[in-house]
């Protein structure tokens, strides 16, 4: 077909060249822009339905293993040792934090009572003064008679 006759020379001087109203079938604006836009404005339904998870990030999840959820100092042991002595009938050295849901036991302070302390976790401070008073530890991850 000659150059002459084709639809595109003939529109040549009309405003819209047969593509309708203002701004059709320009460039990237007339669909609603390039790649990601509109994701958060005018593409939201879009993105809600095809891409829910596009949004956000994945949840962290926490490196430690073992949750410490409570703890005591070795100031704090006398004190529960001799709550401890009250409560019970008879008189035992041996002060069980695990039965009063205390997990780990800190090195900060100083015992004054020599006793048996069983604790899941118990840090190496608090075990070398409890042995230097000459007491003993029974944990999980220390055990010494």
């Amino acid at each position: 077909m000659a150059t002459r006759l084709r639809k595109s020379r003939r529109q040549r001087g009309t405003r819209y060249c047969g593509w309708g109203q203002i701004g059709q079938h320009r460039q990237s604006g007339s669909r609603g822009g390039v790649g990601q836009a509109g994701k958060h404005k005018h593409f939201w339904i879009r993105t809600v339905i095809e891409e829910p998870d596009h949004f956000g990030h994945p949840q962290t999840k926490s490196h430690h293993k073992i949750k410490v959820k409570k703890w005591a100092n070795l100031r704090d042991l006398d004190l529960l040792y001799f709550k401890q002595i009250k409560n019970q009938s008879t008189q035992s050295e041996t002060l069980d934090l695990t039965t009063l849901g205390i997990n780990k036991l800190l090195g900060a302070g100083r015992v004054t009572t020599k006793m048996t302390v069983k604790v899941e976790q118990i840090s190496r401070r608090a075990v070398e003064k409890i042995k230097a008073i000459g007491g003993n530890v029974i944990s999980n991850e220390h055990s010494s008679e």
